[in-house]
């Protein structure tokens, strides 16, 4: 896109088309200029978060230096007018429900000046927080991001205005009405048209895209990052579960063997995830249009119908409108589900409701948590790590003796997995800094350590379990261990079925707040194929699922949430889609009146034929 272009999309005023790089709006009072820090044209080391967009309001950027400072980011703006300016960050406290200190302090500097507030500082809450003042003349000013510790500094938005007291809204609804009024946010001007919209790029979600444009449609695919995977992306790095090509349709799977990568492993280097590779499938096809990184953000439904959503840039803040006659979710936390009012459920059902023999006495909301996970490196001499005065207290009996962390370090499964999810990936933050701190420091082996650094330290967390939509067929372990059959049976789970819990031992030292986890497994025997019925809502006509969010039970869950398997169930309902705008259906429809048409596009597949790593690893 062209700067013009932008400049036009954006909203940016007249004054702001002048100067490269800039954002700035007219307020109705004292000037005031609105910096989006996720729109910075030069962000340094800092990073776009948009993980938590939905409870904050917005993406941010974050200093994820891993203890080393992160280079600046900048900014210019436009004063239209001489005088002292006052400068407000949005920011918080990450670590502030642990420890009274802050881990990660920042500075806002105007012209190469520091402003004398440290940032970050205060509360455990998303809030503005003064910088200082300074007089400036009229005309371009520089702004500045300067990280002082490494340890995920984050920023919002800067404002610089000439009243010292500006209102500043703080609450998702008055924030976005803010943006909008100046210009952050640009409401969509058109209506973009598609046969299906696909909202989540992971390994369900592409392998839905895929199946269906092959099959004729145009397609969107709409992620929130630039990655493409989930959990399998180069950010997460989860390496694949389940079998694939199995079952009473060997050919389902096809698509996961294309943009699957050829090793597995959790917690690896970068290459391993082959990002490019799950790239250049979705490029290679004509009729799939990517729309990334772009975040869904609203459903407009009526009367159980989506009609259109509404997806935003995570750094322009541009929207789109999409319109599809159909639409899959694939998020994994059943968002566009709970956007356009489709049942669901969160949490563990009852025994006594289930009748399956893992469920608990009494319902609740108890879900498998969510890991952040890394590793560290050694190094030809000695390198130091700061001794933490906002660690955790760790010991030697509660440490943990490891260099790297993977699907283990788990976090809240007492705690909110939407609401909370913020709260949960700084809490993997915590563990893994305060843990290593005091290996390097202050363990009686931190002689094993000396030679080590952090290498990785994911900043985007691996999520297993949240909300899962309901569909016409609620799947239950009950069903799966009695191989009870379905007339509609399509793609097969293979991996046992695996609920995890609090380890022991570190739950003993971590009562308020365990971070490792254990698997405990119930086997399932020989692959089971899953209902069509579990893939579409119940209450939403026109609403496809995959992946983690359908329609099964907490204990049924277990075995259906791994990828190779969500990535099957993507392929199915690409082939249904196809159906449905061939024939005028909805999903269900597909069901009660097309199924052998499912059947036959199952037994044939739709992968491009093209050789495959084995991908024999993990295979449940």
């Amino acid at each position: 896109m062209r700067r013009r272009e932008f400049l036009k999309l954006s909203g940016l005023s007249a004054i702001a088309a002048a100067v490269p790089g800039i954002s700035a709006a007219a307020t109705d009072g004292p000037p005031l200029i609105l910096l989006e820090t996720e729109r910075f044209p030069d962000k340094g080391g800092w990073s776009v978060d948009q993980q938590f967009m939905d409870m904050m309001g917005s993406p941010f950027l974050l200093a994820h230096g891993m203890g080393h400072p992160v280079a600046d980011a900048t900014a210019q703006a436009l004063l239209p007018e001489a005088g002292e300016w006052h400068v407000w960050v949005r920011t918080r406290n990450w670590a502030a429900e642990w420890t009274p200190k802050a881990p990660g302090r920042f500075q806002v500097a105007l012209n190469g000046k520091p402003l004398p507030t440290i940032l970050g500082t205060n509360g455990k809450g998303w809030g503005w927080q003064k910088a200082g003042s300074l007089a400036l003349p009229k005309g371009k000013v520089t702004v500045t991001l300067h990280d002082l510790t490494g340890f995920d500094a984050r920023c919002d938005a800067i404002i610089l205005s000439r009243a010292a007291h500006p209102e500043l809204p703080n609450t998702v609804e008055t924030l976005d009405a803010f943006r909008r009024k100046h210009g952050s946010i640009q409401a969509p001007t058109q209506t973009e048209t598609y046969d299906l919209v696909v909202i989540g790029a992971g390994i369900a979600g592409l392998c839905a895209a895929i199946a269906s444009a092959r099959l004729g449609l145009r397609v969107a695919l709409v992620n929130d990052r630039a990655r493409l995977g989930g959990c399998n992306s180069s950010e997460i790095r989860v390496h694949l579960g389940g079998r694939i090509l199995v079952g009473p349709y060997p050919k389902l799977g096809s698509v996961v063997a294309e943009i699957g990568p050829a090793r597995g492993g959790n917690a690896a280097p970068p290459e391993r995830y082959e990002d490019g590779r799950k790239l250049a499938v979705v490029q290679a096809e004509p009729k799939l249009t990517l729309l990334s990184p772009y975040r869904l953000t609203a459903a407009a439904a009526t009367d159980g119908h989506i009609e259109t959503v509404t997806v935003r840039h995570t750094e322009t803040g541009v929207e789109r409108r999409l319109k599809a006659p159909r639409f899959v979710d694939a998020t994994g936390d059943g968002t566009l589900g709970a956007l356009a009012g489709a049942d669901f459920r969160y949490g563990r059902e009852s025994r006594g409701e289930t009748g399956e023999q893992r469920a608990p006495e009494k319902a609740d909301r108890m879900v498998l948590g969510a890991s952040v996970q890394w590793y560290s490196v050694p190094t030809e001499s000695p390198c130091p790590f700061p001794d933490l005065d906002w660690a955790l207290p760790f010991t030697q009996a509660s440490c943990e003796r490891v260099t790297m962390g993977e699907w283990t370090w788990e976090t809240g499964m007492a705690w909110d997995q939407i609401t909370e999810a913020e709260r949960i990936r700084d809490y993997g933050l915590m563990v893994v800094y305060s843990n290593w701190a005091f290996l390097k420091n202050h363990s009686t082996h931190r002689a094993d350590f000396e030679r080590r650094r952090l290498g990785w330290v994911a900043y985007v967390m691996g999520k297993r379990e949240s909300r899962r939509l309901m569909g016409d067929v609620v799947l239950s372990a009950n069903d799966i261990l009695s191989r009870r059959a379905f007339p509609d049976a399509c793609c097969c789970t293979s991996w046992s079925i695996d609920l995890h819990a609090p380890d022991p031992k570190n739950a003993r030292h971590f009562p308020d707040g365990p971070f490792k986890s254990i698997a405990i497994h119930t086997p399932i025997g020989a692959p089971y194929p899953i209902p069509y019925r579990c893939l579409y809502s119940r209450n939403v006509d026109n609403l496809f699922m995959v992946g983690r969010d359908i329609s099964v039970t907490h204990v049924a869950h277990g075995t259906i949430r791994v990828m190779r398997t969500g990535g099957m169930m993507g392929e199915v309902v690409g082939m249904a889609a196809a159906i449905c705008q061939r024939r005028g259906l909805s999903p269900r429809g597909v069901y009660e009146q097309a199924l052998p048409d499912l059947q036959a596009l199952m037994a044939k597949g739709v992968g491009n034929g093209t050789p495959q790593p084995p991908q024999r690893y993990n295979g449940g």
